[in-house]
């Protein structure tokens, strides 16, 4: 199967999702996510304060007009780590935190990133599984880490796959004609 079939098959399977950049006006529609998602949510201003900050990058996961996910992620010169990630209840399980970690991942190999990081709350056991189920391992345990509650979390971590030139995206890596020429 090409990689853009492989691709419009996801996209029927989780109702025409896209992942996109994040921009001033999903604000409401994340917020709305973000409070259905977390006992301890981010408020909007910390959502811009984070956003305003030179290697903080947001994306969210939109069907149609509806914003149904969303990833916040900070840019580090060998990984990146995920502050806050979320898809909205009532639309998990389709697939949607599968895309948005597809998309971490090709962002990862890309940018000749080593890994991703995150914490995930000790309570939240979802969080864990899910991360769990796409390659991330647990590495520590960071003791009262939340300020909110004083609650701990795991540090998690996925490494970056092999470099793999053809990785589903339809990315080509470079070839240096030059060198081919010399060869020959």
């Amino acid at each position: 199967m090409s990689a853009g079939r492989a691709r419009e098959k996801e996209r029927v399977r989780t109702g025409g999702t896209h992942i996109r950049w994040m921009i001033r006006r999903d604000m409401p529609e994340v917020m709305r996510t973000e409070r259905a998602s977390f006992e301890y949510s981010w408020t909007e201003d910390d959502f811009l304060r984070c956003l305003r900050q030179r290697n903080c990058i947001g994306m969210v996961a939109e069907a149609g007009d509806t914003i149904n996910g969303f990833m916040i992620y900070e840019l580090h010169k060998t990984r990146l780590h995920v502050l806050n990630f979320a898809v909205h209840p009532a639309h998990r399980r389709a697939g949607i935190g599968t895309m948005m970690v597809d998309k971490l991942v090709y962002k990862l190999t890309s940018h000749r990133r080593e890994k991703i990081t995150l914490a995930v709350r000790e309570r939240n056991l979802a969080a864990q599984v899910f991360f769990r189920s796409h390659g991330f391992s647990a590495t520590r345990l960071l003791h009262n880490y939340y300020e909110d509650s004083g609650e701990d979390a795991y540090h998690m971590e996925l490494h970056a796959p092999a470099y793999d030139p053809f990785d589903g995206f339809g990315v080509v890596a470079p070839v240096n004609r030059i060198a081919q020429y010399e060869e020959n």
